[in-house]
């Protein structure tokens, strides 16, 4: 479900950049550093938010790697501590037992 509801906002997000950047189609002067260009502002709004999405999923992307690369050393370590604990000979009901406790219940019929 929220994969479809990012998919939703995604569609109605381009759907508003794409009429914002249809009713602005008049010329601009875009000043880089050295130099001056005219282009239809429908061109930099457009350059804007491909550029935007671009950069998102970039960083997105290295969080993502970074979190995969998290996962595995976290695999590797569980995977040492179980051998750990199976070559001493210890279980998860021996270390983590809890007493047994009988529950009283009081009957006033």
């Amino acid at each position: 479900m929220k994969g479809q509801t990012y998919v939703i906002i995604a569609i109605i997000f381009m759907i508003l950049v794409a009429v914002f950047a249809v009713t602005n189609v008049n010329p601009v002067e875009v000043n880089y550093f050295f130099w001056k260009v005219e282009s239809p502002l429908i061109l930099v709004i457009l350059f804007s938010v491909l550029m935007g999405g671009v950069i998102t999923a970039a960083v997105g992307m290295v969080r993502m790697f970074r979190m995969q690369r998290e996962i595995k050393l976290l695999k590797r370590e569980n995977q040492q501590l179980t051998l750990l604990v199976e070559e001493n000979g210890l279980s998860e009901y021996e270390n983590h037992s809890l007493p047994e406790t009988e529950m009283k219940t009081d009957d006033h019929s």
